[in-house]
């Protein structure tokens, strides 16, 4: 049998309309959107389903709407499948996702997870004003080896630094705006292929130190429970369970760097060579792009993207 990580998308993945037909499908995920509603004490679910995508794409917004879905593809392979997550070697999402992943492993409460993602996606976006700070995707002829002298050379104008190391040829960085551009610039001279991002503010930062004393706050009184398959950790690709290390990573994470190339490239590491011996990668909630990202960094790993509910129920089919 296959030896599993589920893995949970981040920013960039949501979509009008995403967890609709779950939600239709299966009374155990219409129960996570209306749970998530109540802790946030509005109506999510109708702006996840109906938009406008501008006012979903707001971070306070996406990060919990990411996280609904997300859950509520693991509450319906549970109840509807028997398809349980304590069955999976590992969880790890990227990002946001890291708490779709302690969600899902029983380490936070689904309404703690929500709240705490509108505390995130708020102090996030009010670290830095707005127009300061800017995002790149570097893409093509680079790793992250090659993204961190750009991000070096283009610190002469202003804060750059690797944000997202995805996998080779796909490597965020993020900063001042002056900063960024003149990264961008830098890229462009290598023959590497620079692209702005639309995003609202320069996540995985130090600008984000603001946001990070806020969730330092936020998790300190959260509370916390030993998830039940170990969650691999953004910041040192490596598992943790430990909720004393969890609340600690998660404060790092919001100005350090996504190692997701290395967690994967270590989960999917035979164990006998030391690495977690994953075989396939389930991604769990909204959109392909970890998908994407797992094939580029562990070419011989399976995939599968649970969206829909007959992605759910090939699944479950193909566990038995």
């Amino acid at each position: 049998m296959s030896r599993i990580s589920f893995i949970f998308p981040g920013q960039g993945s949501q979509a009008v309309g995403m967890g609709r037909e779950l939600a239709d499908a299966f009374p155990a995920a219409k129960a996570v959107f209306e749970e998530v509603d109540a802790a946030l004490g509005e109506k999510l679910s109708d702006l996840i389903w109906a938009g406008p995508i501008e006012t979903l794409t707001l971070t306070a917004n996406a990060q919990p709407a990411l996280m609904a879905v997300s859950l509520a593809v693991v509450r319906a392979l549970d109840i509807g499948f028997g398809a349980r997550i304590s069955n999976a070697a590992f969880v790890a999402g990227h990002s946001l996702g890291e708490y779709s992943a302690l969600a899902a492993a029983g380490a936070l409460s689904l309404t703690d997870a929500a709240k705490l993602l509108r505390k995130r996606g708020e102090a996030m976006q009010a670290a830095v004003p707005a127009g300061h700070g800017a995002m790149a995707a570097l893409i093509g002829k680079v790793d992250v080896e090659v993204a961190e002298i750009i991000a070096l050379e283009g610190s002469a104008a202003g804060i750059v630094v690797v944000a997202n190391d995805n996998n080779v040829g796909n490597v965020v960085i993020s900063g001042t705006k002056a900063g960024v551009e003149a990264a961008i610039a830098v890229a462009k001279a290598k023959g590497v292929k620079a692209i702005s991002l639309p995003v609202s503010a320069p996540f995985h930062s130090p600008l984000m130190a603001s946001a990070a004393v806020e969730m330092e706050t936020a998790l300190a009184v959260a509370a916390l429970s030993k998830p039940v398959v170990p969650v691999v950790a953004n910041v040192t690709a490596r598992p943790i369970e430990n909720p004393d290390d969890i609340r600690r990573l998660l404060v790092e994470q919001v100005t350090g760097r996504v190692r997701w190339r290395e967690s994967v490239q270590w989960m999917a590491t035979p164990v006998d060579k030391g690495g977690g011996g994953v075989t396939k990668f389930v991604e769990t909630g909204a959109g392909k792009q970890l998908s994407g990202m797992v094939k580029r960094n562990a070419p011989d790993a399976e995939t599968a993207a649970l969206n829909a509910p007959a992605d759910l129920e090939a699944f479950a089919k193909s566990l038995s």
